[in-house]
């Protein structure tokens, strides 16, 4: 038997067959070439041959592991687009070398950069530099596409997973994941999270060929890789295994039990989602509606505005899906981290405090009722609500309300059917929290969403893994912005929800249900978990 050591990023017990993964070498020679501007021309086209091909693979990873998970291929073209990277090739290109082999060496060099960083985050990086850099080189050498395919359940061990190789996988043979390099951050580690499978990354162990096909263990309680265990720590593990699978059938018992504690509070659970496919997540999971339905999705990954029908089509499939459940879509939240070529922002030093959000919408009022027409439209297949993100004064909620107003009595004159639509405020921004009272006498109802707010509340960048530890939602400055908006909301007669990363927090569970917090809104996979955590609470 042999034994490694690894980070565990899921808990849990995989046990089975390896899957040992070795990417395909491509051919790099430093051979020259005459014309250098016939050879940055190739370049030049392979590049834009790559976006297209990440464009495909946003769209197809929004079906599979949702928007949130499917970001890193707009991330990826955008690196196709750094000037600083462009600029390495070419000046390589310049110099009389191939494309192939520019392309290869700068990759390498930026890469490395990357890999040699204190902060995990960007070393984690290095892994995105080098997919894109074999994207280009692939297509300057007119190979396929890479691909792993199992033909039967395995646990997959590689030296490390592109976000590519992981979006093309197919999920339902994977026990688990073992990985030579990654971090928490990873792009391996992100989709064992979506898939909730056992995974460990940084194992210390030599892909040689003979590990294809052994027997082994992976424990992501204990954080340790087994190859060829004894038969006596094969049975320790399966009784380990038997009792984690029993505790998640226990969690499956759960379903269609109340969310209240012992003395009798009680709490609605919802789900967020990130696209149409996650609707079904949510109703497995027995989620009481959806609290948050990212309606990006829709605009991401693709080369212009989303039709009023398409919208239409994707709101009115998961109200119906739900079955009379509510769903609160939040509006388009374009900005920041989110862009889309086809806007047309200007370039910003600060994107994140900057153009995004409910300010596109009342900037940009067209694009806005686009999008509530179709919503609205929507509304009379199911129970819909509508949330409204980065709101800051009541004149937003007022002129919102006016054009929701406009977008209801236009179609009622077209003769189409329009439901009941709740308009909601969120609150994550300190200004929206601290005149809550206010803005409960305009809004509906309140979904906190508690990773902005506490990203402006501490002035701490929540996407920088330097400030890890400074931006902490848990900061009691967050906490009693949160206990505020819910004394305001409940004053007003309104009730407010979580959607943000600490509604899954079971460490302030019973803070949130003594502040009388009406909803929790988290991933699919938390809840049942919540809900066992609700019941066990006196």
């Amino acid at each position: 038997m042999e034994r490694y050591s690894g980070k565990s990023v899921v808990k849990g017990i995989a046990i089975g067959r390896i899957y040992l993964y070795k990417k395909t070498d491509y051919r790099v020679t430093d051979q020259k070439v005459s014309d250098c501007e016939a050879e940055k021309a190739r370049f030049l086209a392979a590049v834009e041959t790559a976006k297209e091909q990440l464009a495909a693979l946003y769209r197809e990873a929004l079906e599979k592991v949702g928007e949130d998970h499917a970001r890193i291929f707009e991330v990826h073209r955008m690196l196709l687009e750094d000037t600083a990277y462009l600029d390495a090739v070419q000046v390589l290109i310049r110099g009389g070398y191939n494309a192939v082999y520019a392309t290869d060496r700068a990759g390498a060099q930026f890469a490395d950069m990357f890999a040699g960083m204190d902060d995990e985050y960007m070393r984690g990086r290095a892994v995105d530099i080098r997919d894109i850099s074999r994207r280009v080189i692939r297509v300057l050498s007119g190979l396929p596409e890479e691909g792993i395919r199992l033909e039967e359940s395995a646990v997959l061990v590689a030296d490390d997973l592109t976000p590519t190789e992981t979006v093309k996988l197919d999920r339902s043979r994977i026990l688990g994941f073992v990985t030579v390099k990654g971090t928490s951050s990873s792009h391996t580690a992100i989709l064992a999270r979506s898939m909730n499978l056992p995974a460990l990354v940084g194992v210390k162990l030599p892909l040689e060929d003979e590990l294809q096909g052994k027997p082994c263990v992976v424990d992501g309680f204990a954080g340790v890789f087994l190859v060829e265990p004894t038969k006596e720590e094969l049975a320790r593990m399966l009784v380990q295994k038997n009792q984690w699978t029993a505790d998640l059938e226990a969690l499956q018992r759960l379903k269609g039990k109340d969310n209240r504690t012992k003395s009798g509070k009680r709490i609605e659970i919802l789900a967020n989602i990130g696209d149409t496919a996650d609707a079904d997540a949510a109703l497995a999971a027995d989620a009481g509606g959806i609290g948050l339905f990212r309606s990006e999705f829709l605009y991401l990954g693709r080369d212009s505005f989303p039709t009023e029908e398409e919208q239409f089509a994707s709101y009115r499939a998961v109200l119906e899906k739900m079955e009379g459940k509510r769903v609160v879509v939040r509006t388009m939240d374009i900005g920041a981290d989110k862009k889309a070529d086809y806007f047309h922002f200007e370039p910003e030093e600060n994107p994140a405090m900057g153009y995004r959000g409910v300010r596109v919408c009342l900037d940009r009022v067209e694009i806005f009722i686009t999008q509530l027409r179709a919503l609205y439209r929507a509304s009379s297949y199911g129970d819909l609500a509508v949330m409204f993100p980065m709101i800051i004064s009541v004149d937003e909620v007022r002129r919102i309300r006016q054009i929701t107003e406009m977008v209801r009595k236009d179609l009622e004159q077209e003769g189409t059917p329009v439901g009941k639509v709740m308009l909601g405020v969120m609150i994550e921004t300190p200004a929206a929290a601290l005149i809550s009272d206010k803005l409960a006498r305009e809004a509906d109802f309140f979904s906190i969403g508690t990773n902005d707010l506490a990203q402006y509340t501490l002035a701490a960048d929540r996407m920088n893994r330097r400030l890890e530890g400074i931006c902490d939602p848990r900061h009691e400055a967050v906490l009693r912005l949160i206990e505020m908006t819910v004394k305001n909301a409940h004053e007003a007669g309104i009730h407010v929800g979580i959607c943000g990363e600490l509604a899954s927090d079971m460490l302030l569970l019973e803070r949130f249900l003594e502040w009388g917090v009406d909803e929790l809104s988290v991933v699919p996979s938390d809840v049942l978990k919540l809900r066992e955590a609700v019941r066990a609470l006196p």
